[in-house]
């Protein structure tokens, strides 16, 4: 009971945030929160407890920032409200989100102010800088399977020894609930970005292989509880050893 209330708290919390920007990042942000499986699976798994620098790829308007702040809040302020069974609050340093539409970096700095960084880039060419932790929710199959390579390739080389990527993506090998989120992300690309409706998919085991190639040790865990789609959350180590250089070219069978 403890860790529902907790989730219902903190969705509240870092969507009131929201309130500053306009009514539809605030009501984006509170819909999100709440129906979305990954942000208190972060929490609850302690994905991101004791990473320091974190970079969020296609950040949309910060949400995921504005959760781990709402944590860190409630964490600080009512420690004994927080679930026993869950690990202590990430408390990073620094936090740094690259997103493509204007008008969620502005929600997103207009929100969070100093208390996280966000720009105006692509990720496909951005600088990736160094970082402890690279978060990429629901955004890499945007890109072609080539400039997928490349931002993987950037983002474990950023990264530090130890250092953890979280990679949200459908299965494409999972059926009718990945051809609905399919349908759902083209229709997101011809009305908020304007783009020719296609994305670039892959079969979890495609997936898996391909980080593994790149030096991670990868976990996989479902990511889609109380949705119609097919999430899969890949949790992908980076090696204590040092890294192989990888050849940017796409050997796996795409979808």
């Amino acid at each position: 009971m403890r860790a529902h209330a907790t989730t219902g708290d903190l969705v509240k919390a870092a969507s009131a945030t929201y309130w500053k920007t306009d009514f539809t990042g605030y009501f984006k942000a509170h819909g999100k929160l709440r129906g979305d499986p990954a942000f208190t699976k972060i929490l609850s798994e302690g994905l991101l407890t004791g990473v320091e620098r974190i970079l969020d790829l296609g950040c949309g308007q910060g949400l995921l920032a504005a959760w781990l702040e709402a944590a860190r809040q409630r964490y600080d302020e009512q420690p004994y409200a927080w679930p026993r069974e869950w690990p202590a609050v990430p408390r990073r340093s620094s936090y740094r989100g690259i997103e493509l539409r204007r008008q969620d970096v502005w929600r997103a700095q207009t929100a969070l102010g100093s208390r996280a960084q966000f720009e105006v880039g692509n990720i496909a060419d951005a600088d990736f800088g160094n970082v402890d932790a690279v978060v990429i929710l629901d955004v890499i199959h945007y890109l072609d399977h080539q400039a997928q390579l490349g931002v993987l390739d950037r983002a474990r080389t950023a990264m530090s020894s130890g250092g953890i990527l979280l990679l949200r993506v459908s299965d494409a090998g999972s059926g009718i609930r990945f051809t609905f989120g399919k349908c759902v992300d083209l229709t997101v690309m011809a009305t908020h970005y304007r783009r020719a409706p296609r994305v670039y998919c892959r079969s979890l085991p495609e997936w898996q292989r391909l980080l593994a190639s790149m030096g991670f040790q990868v976990e996989a865990t479902p990511m889609s509880a109380g949705t119609p789609f097919a999430n899969t959350m890949l949790i992908a180590h980076t090696h204590k050893t040092a890294r192989q250089p990888h050849r940017l070219t796409d050997s796996l069978t795409t979808q």
